[in-house]
């Protein structure tokens, strides 16, 4: 079954709670906390994210898929655990080394959320095979991360299919959530090549009506 993340990067500021409900009505399963520190990756999102996501705690009980685009993430997982989020996933390139990516991961399992790692494009898939029985998601990037709106690298399907495979071929319980130009356009293609989870933002925010474009990323292939 497919699950929809919506991310609320580019969501307007003074719309944060009417959006807030009107995506929980419309049915989302998680809401998508995009973490930068402009250091990582460029942009700074890091105050911003946490005081939406805080409010959101407040407000609703749809989960928070905490996505942390950061170079120290042991800081970033001490502070967004405070949220109670379900998911936090971290970047395999931010760490130097396989005993770090394995610190962070047990750095996450002791704060009782799910553990993901993320990787970007240019990323060899390979890389994150030997992390996969210890972690929840693997969180594939369709485009290069930073920013909203982006187009899909359509290079990317590719990837999400080898993951599959191997994921498949290993009998693991790992699910693979895509993030990066997810829309009507390209959803159908990341769904058959094996994603489970849906990372959308710009396509869903901008949308007249949230509920029917969640309903037709959520749609079986």
């Amino acid at each position: 079954m497919i699950e929809i993340s919506t991310s609320i990067l580019n969501i307007k500021a003074k719309k944060i709670p009417e959006t807030i409900l009107a995506l929980e009505k419309a049915k989302t399963d998680y809401f998508h906390i995009d973490v930068m520190d402009g250091k990582f990756v460029q942009k700074d999102t890091y105050e911003k994210m946490f005081e939406i996501a805080s409010y959101i705690k407040r407000i609703s009980n749809l989960p928070l898929d905490v996505h942390l685009m950061v170079k120290d993430i042991v800081t970033a997982i001490e502070e967004f655990t405070s949220l109670e989020p379900n998911i936090i996933t971290f970047h395999l390139e931010a760490c130097k080394d396989d005993d770090e990516v394995f610190k962070m991961i047990n750095l996450i399992k002791e704060k009782h959320s799910k553990i993901g790692i993320a990787i970007k494009p240019n990323t060899n898939i390979e890389k994150i095979y030997k992390f996969l029985p210890y972690i929840h998601l693997c969180l594939i990037m369709t485009v290069e991360p930073g920013k909203g709106g982006q187009n899909l690298i359509t290079d990317m399907i590719t990837k999400i299919k080898k993951m599959k495979e191997y994921i498949e071929q290993q009998n693991l319980d790992t699910q693979i959530e895509v993030d990066g130009g997810i829309n009507l356009a390209t959803h159908e293609k990341v769904k058959k090549a094996g994603a489970e989870i849906l990372v959308s933002g710009t396509a869903i925010l901008m949308a007249k009506d949230y509920k029917n474009i969640i309903d037709e990323l959520k749609n079986d292939i």
